[in-house]
């Protein structure tokens, strides 16, 4: 079968994926201030934090439209998989949608599958990867479709951030109260449920925190040996790596894959956040 898997540009693919044709991102925009940039091969990391850390601004972000992402579909492979940010932190998920209504509307059907990953970065990425098996495997659409929606319901997204203020000061915290203990240290170990931020536990301390999270991750993963986890840093590979080291002290992944946040994720993980899905 031949495919093609889109994400957002909060799909964050190591620079191995990023050289497979079978991937592609559709870019969203960001801006903190005066400072505007597309989220694409071009996005500076470093330049992006340092416009941040200048800015008393909070950065923003916007979703593309939906003819990029028809432009997207327009391509010759004839199983397209769409992955998008939780509908609860991006209007992206809508775009994508509406687009595949344009495109068929325009070029007739077309075998569109689009999915909120009820995630992001390391949990769209985790969906991606299991994604490309399927289809490697040479399943029908069909089935790959229906395996994609229930590998959604039991995925878990963990992450540990410096600082909650960008995802509050953008109601992205859903009225969930910001940490403000920033004289104790203490660190907030935060999940998904159904696309919603929650908060999972609490540690003094970013390391203690990242140790938690590796707890809670391995203890609600169950039998991990078939099960591939993803870990997303943001500027910190050091810290994944250590994370990757408490995770595999506690239990044995089929495999673990470290990649790096783009634009998107490293405005809401801020530098030193981290993310996992498993």
């Amino acid at each position: 079968m031949t495919y093609k898997i889109i994400g957002d540009s909060c799909l964050d693919l190591t620079e191995e994926l990023k050289k497979d044709t079978h991937f592609m991102t559709v870019p969203l925009t960001l801006q903190v201030g005066d400072y505007q940039v597309i989220d694409d091969e071009n996005f500076n990391q470093s330049e992006f934090l340092k416009a941040v850390k200048a800015s008393s601004e909070c950065p923003k972000t916007a979703c593309p439209s939906p003819e990029q992402f028809k432009e997207a579909y327009e391509c010759e492979e004839e199983n397209i998989f769409v992955i998008t940010l939780s509908e609860h932190l991006s209007g992206t998920y809508n775009c994508a949608l509406l687009a595949k209504k344009l495109y068929e509307e325009e070029h007739g059907p077309k075998n569109i599958f689009v999915m909120s990953s009820d995630s992001a970065s390391a949990g769209e990425l985790k969906q991606a990867l299991s994604i490309r098996e399927w289809c490697e495997e040479g399943l029908p659409f069909e089935e790959i479709c229906k395996r994609a929606l229930k590998l959604k319901e039991s995925m878990k997204t963990y992450f540990v951030l410096e600082t909650l203020d960008t995802l509050r000061k953008n109601g992205r915290l859903n009225g969930l109260q910001a940490f403000f203990a920033t004289a104790l240290n203490i660190k907030p170990v935060m999940g998904a449920e159904h696309g919603v931020i929650i908060k999972l536990d609490q540690a003094r301390g970013i390391n203690k925190a990242l140790n938690r999270m590796a707890e809670l991750l391995v203890k609600e993963a169950g039998d991990t040996r078939e099960k591939t986890l993803v870990i997303a840093h943001c500027n910190n590979l050091e810290r994944a790596k250590a994370v990757k080291q408490m995770v595999s002290e506690k239990a044995e992944f089929k495999q673990i894959v470290i990649t790096q946040t783009a634009g998107v994720a490293t405005v809401y993980a801020n530098d030193g956040g981290i993310v996992a899905a498993v």
